[in-house]
């Protein structure tokens, strides 16, 4: 289950509330920056945009390939732990609008994770340390440290190798 904080709305649907949560200049400012940070090739410029003026917490050596997209209204609300990297395109959301509310989360990514290209991260999940999220997928849940993940909807296509061990320590007091 993801942790999001729902926020229901009356009337309209909920993106017509949007700067009731976030002030308009607040998104034009960020918009700009992540777009400079989208495009910029020099890694240690876009973590110091991604930290110092969006107020994400990234991790050392954490690498956010070409146009990756972090949440324009929630960024301050996205964790990337050390050594990970966040591949071509992919999407990072901290909120949702929806017709009846609008949801808020945290994003927290380990250490040494890898991102593949083109995937979708919703708010409220947590991906822990070493593990793979296959290009394209959809990661709409918590995943679980050193496991390989993928697709849409997300399924484990490898189990982590923490797992593995326990299996294995449990086959040995057999």
């Amino acid at each position: 289950m993801r942790r999001v904080t729902r926020y229901p709305v009356e009337g309209h649907n909920s993106l017509w509330y949007i700067y009731r949560t976030v002030s308009p200049w607040k998104g034009v400012r960020n918009f700009i920056f992540i777009q400079i940070a989208r495009y910029c090739p020099i890694l240690p410029v876009k973590n110091w945009i991604y930290r110092n003026v969006l107020g994400m917490k990234v991790g050392k050596h954490t690498a956010f390939g070409l146009m990756a997209m972090v949440d324009v209204f929630f960024p301050e609300k996205i964790t990337v732990g050390e050594n990970s990297v966040i591949g071509y395109n992919t999407t990072i959301l901290a909120h949702e609008y929806l017709i009846k509310e609008y949801r808020l989360g945290e994003v927290i990514i380990g250490e040494n994770v890898l991102i593949g290209a083109n995937t979708t991260i919703l708010p409220g999940v947590i991906i822990g340390d070493g593990a793979v999220i296959a290009a394209g997928s959809v990661v709409h849940k918590d995943v679980a440290a050193g496991s390989f993940v993928g697709g849409n909807p997300l399924r484990e296509l490898r189990p982590s190798a923490r797992n593995d061990r326990d299996a294995t320590e449990d086959n040995d007091v057999m």
